[in-house]
């Protein structure tokens, strides 16, 4: 008899593979693999590959009779010459092998017996780990997907089986894998239904890790002991190797499923584990596949767009923390849909939170104040990731975001594609205003640009300085702060916070360049728009002390930046004009902001002095100051910003000795080589298009102020000239409007002409416009050879000449050429 209880003559009848196989099982499967007959079917095996299928179908046929009978042991050592031989054979014929191992590893994985199924599993890993010569275009492995992600979620009772289960089903997971990805023909496992099941099989192991912050960083490389004890590190670095293997078409597949996770277990509230998901799959990704990430979470927060503001709130924090990682490296081309996606939602929330305002009557104070709050988180999570992900742009990027964001504020009296505050009111126009202010202020921030005019260019700086933004005071000082961002490329501003009366300018080290020749350009364009926003912010009733503290920096950082003898000579009037709002107080202001005036223009005048180190400026400056110390304390920031009480009851015109005179500081400077003539100009703020718009009453102040200050009129003409400001004027000013659109239409019609029409009729057109242009000059040259003007101060011809007649000369004027 031979092994088994098999009969010699049976035995020897038997084909010599199952003959070689039997011999491989002992009497007692305790005993384990017979290492020797191993051997033998193994040279067997390697000698004629084509016996392979069959020996792996009568180990199949071996291990389902033992499964069945629950002879564990022989199962053992079925799977372990398996192993063998797969490690040993690696030729053509090895696929029909295969898949009979594949088949037992199925029957293993569908028994209900832990220890079974984790040897199943383990066999399959080893067998991922074989690189095979050829791929294999009919195999799948839809059962194994399944399968390893039901094991993924296993709720044994026992809490050792249940982790152990766990474990295999990830490791499954990870075999599948590496065999599905490594054959680039087999492009099956992304597939959704697949990511659909993987995916949150490994994120559901993933929650189980209690030190969150330990997956936030790039990949890291646990040690074998800590891979095989925990199932939430080796899910995480499943997770990590999966999207690593990720390509451009199939990187959405891989993705999708974490947000059907989420929103499942209802993640986003609180979401900490959302945050840790999204840096996890940000730096696992290949840098230049993230803008699909973010193109995914984007899509996720419009079909959540319903949905409470913790949940939003916690969406954009994940945008913001993706954001934060793929603009160190490749964004792509969804720069601008970030940004749209954003203001989008942020005009959603404004939109929320005025309607749970309007709904107010019927609720309690808690529950309403509880939902502008939540509306609020929603708004600053949104301000936070627009002005972390614009001050990590590029500067040529960053410029146009800027210009950007500054075309969705809803400005008064412009035409640009803002956020439509039609429906929201004042009070929600007024909200939108303050937090893309806030978005811009931290996009500027730390912006450098090389001149000033790539900085402030006339598009961005226009709708910037608008009256529109200056009837609110928070309004003003974002506005001020943003102008500072932009301004200030020395990082200067620092050293400038607080307005004070600063001793000596020199301890403050500042950092200043050279006025390059586009600065000088720009503020010679742009200079009185600047001069004109910080004289009427001063005119502001609703002004505290922090918008006088912006103010001083405003002016103290253009002195520094932008400032070359013109523009100190405009410096100064602007400051005296100043000086003037607060002793005529023409505004009727409050006693409170006249002194914060009179503090502002002492404190910069103080600062500009010593700038630009002119002795008798200095001394002029210094002496006011110190007059003011004595008898007039409230007129300096050091008082008046901390002392409101002490304010007095009226300021007195004809005290000189208080105030900064023109004619002083005209001497001071005029002995030093500066030009002073305009100094005796008092400055007037320039009227805007925007003013004849705008719901404020500068325009018509300006208007009366440009006519009382005409040079070279008297009073007389004063008089006359201010009686003809009626309502006509205005009327006639307001219309000049209708007049710069034709101008522009015409010049539209010029261009289209030489864009379009044809070349020869242009030439022709020329032709004929050239010769009548010689004709009148022609005529020009005949009347001014004449003989020289009679005493009377008249031309005197005779009647018989053609061109007889009499007029002064000083009133001929040329004739219009066309």
């Amino acid at each position: 008899m031979g092994r088994k209880g098999v009969c010699c003559c049976c035995a020897a009848l038997r084909p010599r593979y199952k003959r070689l196989v039997d011999n491989i099982f002992p009497e007692d499967p305790k005993d384990g693999l017979v290492k020797a007959d191993m051997e033998k079917l193994t040279f067997y095996a390697v000698s004629a590959p084509e016996k392979l299928d069959r020996i792996g179908a009568y180990l199949a046929e071996r291990l389902t009779r033992d499964v069945a009978r629950h002879r564990y042991g022989y199962v053992l050592i079925a799977m372990e010459a398996l192993d063998q031989l797969l490690m040993a054979c690696h030729s053509q014929s090895i696929k029909p092998f295969v898949e009979s191992f594949l088949h037992m590893v199925a029957k293993l994985l569908e028994s209900g017996e832990p220890k079974l199924q984790v040897l199943g599993t383990n066999s399959f890993v080893k067998f991922a780990n074989i690189e095979e010569d050829t791929p294999s275009y009919h195999r799948r492995y839809d059962f194994f997907v399944s399968r390893f992600s039901a094991m993924c979620h296993s709720r044994d009772p026992d809490p050792e089986i249940q982790n152990e289960i766990r474990i295999a089903g990830i490791r499954g997971i990870q075999g599948v894998v590496r065999k599905a990805v490594n054959d680039e023909l087999r492009a099956t496992i992304w597939e959704p239904q697949h990511m659909d099941k993987i995916v949150p099989s490994l994120l559901f192991n993933m929650q189980k890790i209690e030190d969150i912050d330990s997956r936030i960083g790039p990949p890291s490389s646990p040690t074998v002991g800590v891979k095989e004890e925990n199932p939430s590190v080796l899910a995480e670095n499943c997770f990590r190797e999966l999207l690593g293997r990720a390509t451009y078409g199939n990187m959405n597949n891989a993705v999708r499923p974490v947000f059907a996770h989420l929103d499942h277990h209802r993640l986003w509230d609180p979401n900490e584990f959302a945050v840790s998901c999204f840096k996890i799959i940000m730096y696992s990704i290949q840098a230049q596949y993230s803008h699909h990430v973010i193109q995914e979470i984007l899509g996720h927060l419009d079909v959540r767009k319903r949905d409470s503001p913790r949940v939003r709130a916690g969406i954009i924090q994940v945008l913001l923390e993706a954001v934060a990682i793929a603009a160190k490296g490749s964004i792509g081309p969804t720069v601008l849909e970030v940004f749209n996606t954003l203001l989008k939602h942020l005009r959603i929330s404004v939109d929320f939170e005025l309607g749970d305002r309007r709904s107010s009557c019927e609720s309690t104070t808690l529950s309403i104040s509880s939902k502008e709050s939540d509306e609020r988180i929603v708004q600053n999570a949104i301000i936070q990731t627009i002005g972390f992900f614009g001050s990590n742009l590029p500067d040529y990027q960053r410029s146009e975001i800027m210009m950007f964001i500054m075309s969705k504020v809803p400005v008064l009296g412009t035409t640009s594609q803002s956020l439509d505050p039609s429906n929201l009111g004042d009070l929600g126009t007024r909200r939108i205003q303050i937090m893309l202010l806030r978005s811009l202020l931290m996009v500027t921030s730390g912006y450098k640009a090389t001149t000033i005019s790539n900085a402030l260019p006339a598009p961005f700086l226009d709708p910037l300085l608008s009256p529109s933004l200056m009837e609110d005071s928070e309004l003003r000082q974002l506005v001020l702060e943003i102008l500072h961002n932009l301004i200030d490329r020395h990082d200067n501003r620092a050293k400038l916070r607080g307005i004070r009366i600063i001793p000596d300018v020199s301890d403050l080290k500042i950092k200043r360049d050279k006025i390059s020749r586009q600065d000088v350009s720009f503020m010679k364009k742009h200079g009185q728009q600047l001069y004109r926003h910080i004289y009427l912010g001063c005119k502001e009733e609703d002004n505290v002390q922090k918008n006088f503290e912006l103010l001083f920096t405003s002016l103290a950082l253009t002195t520094i930046e932008l400032a070359n003898e013109e523009v100190v000579i405009d410096l100064i009037r602007l400051a005296i004009a100043l000086q003037d709002i607060a002793i005529i107080n023409e505004d009727n202001l409050p006693m409170f902001n006249r002194c914060g005036v009179m503090a502002l223009v002492a404190a910069y005048l103080n600062f500009l002095s010593q700038m630009i180190a002119v002795p008798a400026f200095c001394q002029h400056v210094s002496k006011v100051i110190e007059t003011r110390s004595v008898e007039a304390a409230y007129f300096l920031p050091e008082t008046i910003f901390k002392d409101k009480s002490n304010l007095p009851k009226s300021l007195e015109k004809d005290e000189t000795d208080l105030f900064f005179l023109t004619n002083k500081i005209a001497e001071s400077l005029g002995g030093s080589g500066y030009n002073v003539e305009r100094l005796s100009v008092p400055y007037v703020p320039q009227v805007t298009d925007e003013d004849r718009l705008s719901r404020r009453k500068s325009m018509v102040d300006t208007v009366s102020l440009q006519v009382d200050i005409l040079s070279g009129c008297n009073i007389e003409d004063k008089v006359d000239n201010t009686e003809e400001i009626t309502f006509e004027a205005l009327k006639k000013a307001i219309d000049n409007n209708g007049l710069e659109e034709q101008e522009k239409e015409k010049r539209r019609l010029v261009i289209e002409k030489f864009q379009k029409a044809p070349f020869e009729e242009i030439a022709a057109q020329c032709e004929t416009k050239a010769n009548l242009l010689h004709d009148r000059l022609a005529q020009i040259l005949e009347l001014t050879i004449r003989p020289p003007p009679s005493p009377s101060g008249t031309m005197t011809m005779t009647a018989g000449h053609p061109h007889y007649h009499s007029v002064p000369v000083y009133e001929m004027k040329f004739p219009d050429l066309f």
